[in-house]
């Protein structure tokens, strides 16, 4: 861990600032609004990552205050809760290390933080801060219903014969009621992973990590406790009303990080095959085109919940080997 100087204070200063910036600049309705949501996890993760907790803490202090100061204070707890908090407990969990000698590993190496837990946290935080993001704006079931009536109304306008019956609008309230925060979950650990990915090469690349660069297609995967939510979801999806909405919002939440370990398992199995590199860009356009090849990375994913600690030499950050437990 850092000891906290002027220099970490400072970055921790500009890192919440830049959030801020970013937040606001997905406040203003652009198309790329939850890619700017997105993006100001970086400063953070950054900050964190590169200059230890004391910067990040800065980070979202700054950058929550700077948020209230020219919004609101609501907009300053909504940033802070889906994006600035996850984003400094991610840099503050890569930054845990521990003798390996204490796990039954080797004298004079360290053992880093599970890279599984770290994803399963990640979760974990996207379910709750989706779930306090509800409570602030009244989210209920009618909300989803309304856009569905005005999707309706639109499509009414352009073809004037299109008249769906009560039974058919009812079901499709109903779907979509479920998908919804199922999609804004798991779109949301999707991206805040991605940017957590971006700050570690950018930390490494930069000199300042802290952890070593590991072989995330070995040790990317879900903590195997994370199962039992997953499974929890999907029966409280079936229950209706707002459990129905929390379950798909946890199956959402934690499906997406089955859904990166499946990925990784593919990643990890086609190593040094020719044939790699085309069967990488199938599997992954089949994904974005078809969405339905996405289950059985799930599975995948589902399956292989092995955890893996990264262990590199003590003092050093260079080199990295994995052991399972």
């Amino acid at each position: 861990m850092k000891t906290p100087n002027a220099t970490s204070l400072l970055t921790g200063t500009l890192a919440g600032v830049t959030a801020a910036l970013l937040s606001l600049g997905a406040n203003t309705q652009s198309s790329f609004a939850i890619v700017l949501y997105a993006a100001s996890a970086l400063p953070i993760l950054i900050a964190g990552l590169g200059w230890g907790n004391a910067a990040a803490i800065v980070a979202v202090v700054v950058a929550g205050l700077t948020g209230a100061a020219i919004v609101s204070p609501y907009f300053a707890l909504l940033i802070a809760v889906i994006t600035l908090i996850p984003a400094a407990w991610l840099s503050h969990l890569a930054n845990l290390a521990r003798p390996a000698s204490e796990l039954g590993g080797p004298e004079g190496a360290l053992a880093w933080y599970p890279l599984s837990d770290i994803l399963t946290h990640l979760a974990v935080l996207v379910t709750i801060g989706m779930i306090v993001v509800g409570v602030i704006i009244g989210y209920d079931g009618t909300m989803s219903d309304q856009m569905i009536d005005l999707v309706m109304s639109a499509l009414k306008e352009q073809e004037p014969l299109y008249n769906p019956d009560a039974a058919s609008v009812a079901q499709i309230k109903s779907i979509f009621g479920v998908a919804l925060p199922m999609v804004q979950g798991a779109i949301w650990v999707l991206m805040l992973f991605a940017a957590y990915y971006i700050a570690t090469r950018i930390v490494q690349t930069s000199g300042k990590s802290l952890r070593p660069r590991e072989d995330m297609p070995s040790t990317l995967r879900m903590h195997r406790f994370a199962i039992f939510a997953f499974l929890g979801g999907l029966v409280l999806a079936f229950m209706g009303g707002v459990p129905a909405i929390v379950g798909a919002l946890i199956c959402g939440t934690f499906g997406a990080g089955f859904l990166l370990a499946g990925f990784a398992v593919f990643h990890f199995r086609t190593r040094g095959k020719s044939w790699r590199l085309p069967v990488l860009w199938l599997g992954y356009l089949s994904v974005l085109i078809f969405t339905i090849p996405a289950f059985f990375f799930l599975l995948s994913g589902l399956m292989d919940t092995r955890r893996a600690i990264a262990l590199s030499p003590a003092g050093k950050t260079t080199e990295t080997e994995t052991k399972d437990l």
